[in-house]
């Protein structure tokens, strides 16, 4: 089943457990996990139950259906210790769901100048972020669309796109953002601003909710928005105002509970548990180490990141497996 053919919360419980399933039986280190969780699989019966393998596995081992190729090797970028490898078997599934998220939310990729203001592809190819803005400029089709820090030259072809009236959209790492600003203030008011968080160690961090008034301030626009993924999934999710987020029909974000990891619930706040459908060839299933809040609806919101601590019940289940 193709990930986008999932529309409804049947269709989505369908396609879990299949994937599941699949999972169990065919990704090696995936049914580790399960064994050492005791998990019984005849009881999954609902997405609820299904187990969530916790993301720092994604640093020790190669998270993937037995013996596939994959196209690509995509890392995390943090800014010390082990880095997250997430094997990439289909570039083409995760094409389509880079332009399938951004139109759910934005329309036609073609309608809109893309920049990016973040390192070059050239320079940073095993960045899935990176990826995913150097797909967007080419599918936008426009010859403005590029991949921009230099001060003088974002200022000049910002200028010109709003003396044509034209819609562009800037994607940009939090800091090189900041970097801007602090030569000069804009005026682009036709722009969409994403902001994708990522001070990467150069700046402290700011609370969303500043960063984004500086932005708004500092370029004069009203649209500053905010794009959530990972490394570990292939799905965007993004928010238009008061940072909550959208996530699409195949993407689904639930609330694991702060003392007790196998309490997975739909909505409330609590540690997020995601399971992205477009991961069928890696793992769908990613217990992460954001906390928030999930709504009833679907959406949800950031509200931080959990410590070492805080993180102590999921560590209680980690095996060092080997590949």
């Amino acid at each position: 089943m193709d990930f986008l053919k999932v529309k409804t919360e049947k269709s989505f419980k369908e396609y879990s457990l299949k994937l599941f399933n699949f999972h169990y039986d065919q990704n090696k280190n995936y049914r580790k996990f399960c064994s050492s969780t005791n998990v019984n699989r005849t009881n999954i019966d609902c997405i609820n139950k299904i187990p969530f393998i916790p993301i720092v596995f994604f640093k020790k081992n190669k998270i993937c259906i037995n013996k596939i190729s994959h196209q690509k090797i995509f890392k995390s970028s943090g800014t010390g210790g082990a880095k997250s490898s997430h094997f990439i078997h289909s570039l083409e599934i995760y094409n389509k769901s880079i332009e399938k998220c951004f139109e759910r939310i934005y329309g036609r990729i073609s309608n809109f100048v893309i920049i990016g203001v973040t390192p070059h592809y050239n320079s940073k190819t095993g960045s899935s972020l990176i990826y995913m803005i150097n797909e967007l400029i080419k599918k936008s089709n426009k010859k403005e669309s590029q991949f921009l820090r230099d001060i003088n030259e974002f200022d000049k072809l910002t200028l010109e796109l709003e003396k044509q009236n034209r819609r562009y959209i800037i994607y940009g790492l939090s800091y090189a953002i900041l970097d801007l600003l602090e030569e000069k203030n804009y005026n682009l008011r036709k722009s969409i601003i994403i902001e994708t968080g990522g001070m990467k160690g150069l700046r402290d961090e700011i609370e969303k909710e500043a960063l984004h008034k500086i932005i708004s301030d500092g370029f004069n626009t009203p649209n500053v928005h905010s794009e959530y993924a990972m490394t570990e999934l292939l799905s965007q999710s993004y928010s238009i105002k008061n940072q909550v987020f959208s996530p699409p029909p195949w993407k689904k974000v639930l609330i694991r509970d702060f003392n007790d990891p196998f309490k997975v619930h739909r909505s409330g706040r609590g540690f997020l548990n995601i399971i992205d459908l477009a991961n069928k060839y890696s793992c769908p299933f990613i217990s992460t180490e954001d906390f928030g809040e999930v709504f009833e609806n679907g959406d949800f919101k950031i509200l931080g990141r959990g410590s070492e601590s805080d993180l102590r019940g999921c560590n209680l289940m980690l095996t060092d497996y080997t590949n």
